[in-house]
């Protein structure tokens, strides 16, 4: 099993080999190469937490979950956003802004009952695939939950934590288990509605 790198130091080396001009997604995961899927998820759930963006956001991460599950290497986004340009001296702020916050994160979430890469990240996938279908409900608030716990796998997964991973995961078939039941009580309801109706 290979030793462990921090995230934050991952992103301190990416930061020597920034392109001068611009960055696009494509070029960003093609370096980060294994960690992208976790920086991916980890942008894309702070997105879902965006009032309006989640069924959008909810459809995009099928792309990285599905290739996750899949066991490639790194996701291939849509070429519409891998293509995407953003100005080197905005993702330099970014990234020096996020290092010193993933720093503190990393002396709590660290490499802890770790499993093998390949097969935590099929599970880490497939959980999130099931999370995503919820980000799509039209429920008010109803993306909230789901897009923390994305963002709380995709970072244990990121720093390997085995503790934090399975806390996630259980924490993940507790949002799925919540947005069941008030999909069941509202199709109860609908169709107690529509018999009173009927009634009438």
């Amino acid at each position: 099993m290979k030793p462990h790198i921090p995230t934050s130091s991952v992103l301190e080396e990416l930061l020597k080999e920034v392109p001068p001009d611009y960055v696009t997604l494509g070029w960003l995961t093609g370096s980060l190469q294994e960690r992208s899927f976790g920086l991916v998820l980890l942008i894309m759930a702070l997105a879902g937490l965006v009032p309006g963006a989640s069924i959008f956001i909810g459809i995009l991460l099928g792309f990285p979950a599905i290739q996750m599950i899949l066991g490639r290497e790194s996701p291939g986004l849509p070429r519409f956003i891998g293509s995407r340009r953003v100005p080197t001296r905005q993702v330099v702020r970014l990234v020096h802004r996020t290092i010193p916050l993933l720093k503190r994160l990393e002396t709590l979430i660290h490499p802890r009952w770790r499993t093998p890469f390949e097969t935590t990240k099929r599970i880490v996938g497939f959980v999130v695939l099931l999370l995503a279908a919820t980000l799509v409900s039209l429920f008010p608030f109803s993306h909230i939950i789901p897009a923390l716990v994305i963002m709380l796998i995709s970072f244990a997964y990121l720093e390997e934590d085995g503790v934090l991973l399975w806390i996630s995961l259980g924490a993940a078939f507790g949002s799925l288990a919540i947005t069941s039941a008030t999909v069941w009580a509202t199709i109860r309801a609908t169709d107690l509605l529509a018999r009173l109706l009927g009634a009438t």
